[in-house]
């Protein structure tokens, strides 16, 4: 049975304005009627008007908004209460003082838990790829030792010189995969959003994903929409690519075909998906595979947060993401990107 949204409206564009503004877009089911603050440059003002969220100049204005069922008094000003009751229309609810800063501890919990969550699914990822980056390091160190061991007797200050230049190689291949290692286990996913690039996203996630299983016997097809932007955390995006793809390669038994799209949704806005020939998911599974600590893998292959963290980064763009599959054919994850603003600042990522 489908329910009337709660409105909401907020008072109070500080720390507290933007928590709630960041958590309760996410929510289908509650809609922010507006916003307010004394001060014009607040911060949350200014994020509010990147939601798409009304601003509202007078106190006033906001709370005898019709429709209103929630008024969230986050100003931290003792008379702001009594301000409010006097002034909002009758059947709307308020919260203030110490019910609002419970409200915010638990949004600041939640976030604390899926960063963690978030870090943590990394991580194991990356356990999970030991075999493969294994192998990436130990070819260029077999090599260096080869060629260190023919240095020992070489006379021809020629064939010296070429050897010393394939060390050097070989050890810069290796320092390379170790940056890029790191520097992916180490972000965590804070910051603004900001235009990605989502091409060179999935380019990027390809890289790091090729450790889940070799490769070799996959063929890799790419079609790219040229200037495929969304607004997003550059981070986030890239561990939800790295995820949709190890999926995918991990769902290949042997021999298939691994597939990244992006293109134009039926709306303007951008779409991508990561497609693959694997095993396929069963139909009963698809209400759960977005679920916490849920996986279709063996035990110890899967914690049951990828898809879940992808999820939670999706929805909170705004966007959707769906599956098809067929046991035996393969799968394909989908996501729709609301259209990007042509105002938006920032360089591309």
């Amino acid at each position: 049975m489908n329910t009337a949204p709660t409105k909401v409206a907020i008072v109070g564009a500080g720390k507290g304005g933007i928590a709630l503004l960041e958590l309760l877009h996410q929510i289908p089911d509650v809609e922010i009627v507006g916003i307010t603050d004394k001060d014009p440059t607040a911060l949350g003002l200014k994020r509010a008007r990147d939601l798409n969220v009304q601003v509202t100049e007078r106190v006033q204005d906001l709370v005898q908004n019709h429709g209103v069922n929630l008024i969230m008094d986050v100003t931290g000003d003792p008379s702001m209460g009594s301000l409010i009751q006097a002034m909002k229309r009758p059947g709307s609810e308020v919260l203030s003082g110490a019910t609002t800063r419970l409200v915010w501890n638990l949004v600041q919990h939640q976030s604390k838990l899926e960063a963690e969550l978030f870090q943590a699914d990394k991580l194991a990822g990356l356990g999970s790829f030991a075999a493969g980056i294994a192998h990436d390091i130990n070819n260029p160190l077999q090599l260096i030792l080869g060629l260190a061991e023919n240095l020992t007797d070489e006379q021809d200050l020629d064939i010296v010189h070429e050897q010393a230049r394939d060390i050097t190689e070989a050890v810069k291949r290796t320092s390379a995969l170790c940056r890029d290692l790191t520097s992916y286990a180490r972000r965590d996913g804070a910051g603004e959003p900001v235009p990605v690039n989502l091409n060179l996203k999935m380019d990027e996630a390809l890289k790091i994903a090729r450790y889940a299983v070799t490769l070799q016997d996959i063929t890799v097809v790419k079609h790219y929409a040229e200037d495929a932007m969304v607004i997003g955390n550059p981070d986030e995006l890239l561990h939800v690519f790295v995820n949709l793809i190890t999926n995918a390669v991990q769902a290949i038994k042997d021999r298939g075909t691994l597939t990244l799209r992006t293109g134009v949704g039926p709306e303007g806005g951008v779409v991508a998906s990561v497609s693959d020939t694997g095993c396929g998911i069963p139909k009963e599974a698809f209400s759960k595979i977005f679920e916490p600590l849920y996986t279709t893998k063996p035990p110890g292959k899967g914690t049951g947060l990828g898809l879940y963290n992808v999820m939670s980064v999706i929805s909170k763009m705004e966007g959707h993401i769906c599956v098809e599959s067929d046991v035996g054919v393969g799968s394909t994850f989908r996501i729709e990107f609301p259209q990007v603003q042509p105002t938006m600042p920032g360089a591309a990522l």
